[in-house]
């Protein structure tokens, strides 16, 4: 019996039908898709892997991190580098201690759709490490201390969906007051053209604090500081943890009595309790209007200077969080780790779902 002769002159078994023949087809055009879409994805990823030593100190005013004062704040933390932004993660409560950015009008000018990619963060042991299911059900978001809408690359967005840039956060203080100060802040640097160094964090206070998952610790308040350089305009938002919609201007020295943390190491005692009238919307902020003066904080105990020789050796620990490239959480067992960024089984899983429904749809759009 004769063979089916193909278009291409291949002389094909005759159970092969025209569906056969387009589905082969499909699957190698598909395939090679893949393969681009694949490329385009593993270097995004990459580059989120490859935070240089100058780019991570960047976002320290004068190339500083927050000092923690509080000597109970030191057990297992993990001094963490993304693209443009850092943590001082703890192991003890899961979440960040404190997450430092410098946003300019350049930062800023760069607009970047949002794709949530929430994921753990693989440079924490799995013992300190928070996880999605802990957030599940739990009646608290997941809430941004460095915000998405600050990033200014595909990688510093995915680096913002860390969970170790996350603390569980009531619903209206997430998405409404929480949301309007972050877009007051970025209010300041668009229209009034200047940097603003920001360090954002959890605040826990008393003795008996509510937990969800395995040991998340929920925070009593949030707080955000913020630097100006260029007017010296300071102060700190201070909100509690819940639906009420409540917020507050309060000094550094008030936020860091308060915390047992030293936000701003290379500002003097003078500057931090200087308090300015810091806007609450994006709408209060006016492109030729300083903010007006507030009070000055005589009661508040500032957090103490903190030597040199400190301050070079946690600065050596942030660049090297950000320089290498080698390190395995999962494997360390020491109380302090600044290995490299491992996005690991979570970025993988990511990039193989893509992947697959990419080719599933490719090749039914074809099969019709």
């Amino acid at each position: 019996m004769a063979k089916k002769k193909s278009s291409s002159g291949l002389m094909l078994p005759k159970f092969w039908n025209q569906n056969s023949v387009k589905a082969i087809l499909g699957m190698v055009a598909a395939g090679s898709f893949a393969f681009a879409f694949g490329q385009e994805k593993i270097q995004q990823f990459v580059s989120t892997a490859t935070v240089s030593n100058s780019a991570c100190l960047d976002q320290f005013y004068r190339e500083v991190p927050p000092y923690l004062v509080k000597q109970s704040l030191e057990k297992n933390n993990y001094p963490l580098c993304f693209n443009g932004f850092n943590v001082m993660y703890s192991g003890v409560s899961k979440t960040p201690l404190w997450v430092a950015e410098a946003l300019t009008p350049a930062r800023l000018s760069q607009k970047i759709p949002r794709e949530d990619s929430f994921h753990e963060e693989n440079r924490v042991p799995r013992e300190h490490r928070a996880v999605l299911q802990d957030y599940r059900a739990s009646g608290y978001d997941r809430g941004h201390m460095a915000p998405n809408a600050d990033m200014p690359t595909k990688a510093a967005q995915f680096d913002s969906f860390s969970l170790a840039n996350m603390v569980p956060q009531a619903p209206k203080n997430n998405q409404q007051i929480w949301r309007e100060l972050e877009e007051a802040t970025r209010a300041i640097v668009t229209k009034q053209k200047q940097d603003v160094y920001v360090v954002t964090g959890p605040v826990y206070a008393g003795k008996k604090l509510k937990t969800i998952g395995n040991g998340v610790i929920v925070p009593t308040a949030t707080y955000k500081a913020v630097y100006m350089p260029k007017t010296g305009t300071i102060g700190a938002y201070l909100a509690p943890n819940d639906n009420s919609l409540r917020v507050e201007v309060v000094s550094v020295c008030y936020l860091e009595e308060q915390l047992g943390i030293n936000l701003f190491p290379q500002l003097t005692e003078e500057q931090k309790r200087n308090t300015y009238k810091l806007p609450l919307k994006a709408g209060a902020v006016k492109a030729n209007v300083q903010f007006a003066y507030s009070h000055w904080d005589a009661e508040s105990q500032c957090a103490e200077d903190v030597e040199a020789s400190q301050l070079n050796a946690l600065q050596s620990q942030f660049s090297s969080s950000g320089a290498s490239l080698s390190s395995s959480a999962d494997s360390s067992n020491s109380n302090s780790h600044t290995g490299s960024p491992d996005q690991g089984g979570d970025v993988q899983d990511a990039m193989i779902k893509q992947l697959i429904e990419a080719l599933l749809q490719f090749i039914l759009q074809l099969l019709k």
